[in-house]
């Protein structure tokens, strides 16, 4: 019998049970409600019995209702389970999928074949230009672009699929209404518009915990293909993702660097241990052939594109100097400069000492 989505949502819930014992009852396929009940530990045999024969009188009851009215409240709120349309069952090949996944903006983002894209939270110049490079590539190839807008590499590879026109997923390590971290603020909104989707697998309201972090590794990793390590340091949560995409049986690729950047010896380690050497986005496709698809067409509308330069996702208050904006966007130094005079003129934009800053009053891309 399969079971609905306050089902799973319970089973979810229940005190005790975390995501590989659900899992592993799950594939015995347990006739539902008897069958797990038979099966769960006793005090989540005894909450979970509460919630369906006492439900007034049951906390878990009272935490479902809330979740529900929380899904309710918008449509671009979902929730996630096996046998849901939009369910990703890659994820049923993990060793501990989780029971449900929380869901905050455009579903048609798991339609596209995916790529996690990983790396420091500290790039150098080359390692944003080259995270944005890959990333934007990626998004004119129809591919959709899965990482944990975290700052650093993770955060400009999203933000440059979405702004090329494609697809990224976030997985938050906390709840898909939670800002983490805070600077990304324009990054989650624009990942709750069209193109845009973020997931988690802990619930709405959930703070961001260190210990969610290297779990939440796993659903980058088991979302995508394989996984594409820019810059990364010798001890990282990257190379985190990239054993676990190893054990999950995903491809590891890495950019290579220079011996003497502390940000690319993790890649070189990764290389060392038999991750597949990128030069160009092609060596990425010829490994993934098998997942080849049609490019994409920006969706922004040509008016959308001419009210909204793309060189305004990329500004902040922090002042960002051109050469930065150059490595950042692929534009050429008089492109940049003719886009910020302009947006200067506009009032979207200005000089400050160390670059240039995004005005407060400007209505951004994000």
């Amino acid at each position: 019998m399969q079971r609905s989505a306050t089902d799973w949502l319970a089973l979810s819930l229940l005190p005790g049970m975390g995501a590989a014992r659900l899992a592993e009852l799950a594939a015995s396929d347990p006739p539902w409600p008897d069958g797990w009940l038979a099966a769960l530990p006793r005090p989540a045999a005894q909450a979970l019995r509460l919630c369906l024969e006492h439900p007034a009188q049951s906390p878990l009851a009272a935490r479902i209702a809330t979740e529900l009215d929380w899904l309710d409240a918008s449509p671009d709120r979902h929730l996630l389970y096996p046998g849901h349309p939009s369910w990703p069952e890659v994820l049923d090949q993990i060793a501990d999928p989780p029971p449900v996944l929380w869901a905050l903006g455009d579903l048609d983002a798991l339609e596209a074949p995916r790529l996690a894209l990983v790396g420091t939270r500290r790039p150098t110049r080359e390692g944003s230009g080259n995270a944005a490079g890959f990333a934007r590539g990626l998004a004119e190839r129809g591919w959709c672009v899965v990482s944990g807008m975290a700052l650093g590499i993770d955060g400009i590879a999203q933000q440059t699929a979405l702004e090329a026109g494609g697809r990224s997923i976030a997985v938050l390590g906390c709840g898909v209404d939670v800002i983490y971290p805070a600077r990304h603020r324009r990054l989650y909104e624009r990942l709750r518009e069209p193109g845009g989707l973020l997931l988690s697998e802990h619930a709405p309201g959930t703070r961001a915990r260190a210990a969610f972090f290297p779990r939440r590794n796993r659903l980058i990793t088991g979302l995508s293909r394989g996984v594409l390590v820019v810059e990364a340091a010798e001890r990282s949560g990257s190379l985190v993702s990239a054993r676990l995409a190893a054990e999950q049986g995903r491809d590891v690729f890495a950019l290579p660097g220079s011996i003497h950047n502390p940000q690319a010896r993790g890649c070189l380690h990764l290389i060392r241990e038999g991750a597949a050497l990128v030069r160009g986005l092609d060596d990425i496709l010829g490994e993934l052939a098998q997942w080849r698809v049609s490019p994409v067409v920006n969706r922004r509308t040509s008016e959308e594109a001419i009210d909204t330069d793309p060189l305004l996702a990329w500004l902040s208050d922090t002042p960002t100097p051109v050469d930065a904006l150059v490595d950042l966007t692929g534009f050429s130094v008089g492109d940049c400069q003719r886009r910020l005079l302009a947006l200067e003129l506009e009032g979207r934009a200005s000089q400050a000492a160390g670059g240039w800053v995004r005005l407060p009053t400007s209505p951004g891309p994000c």
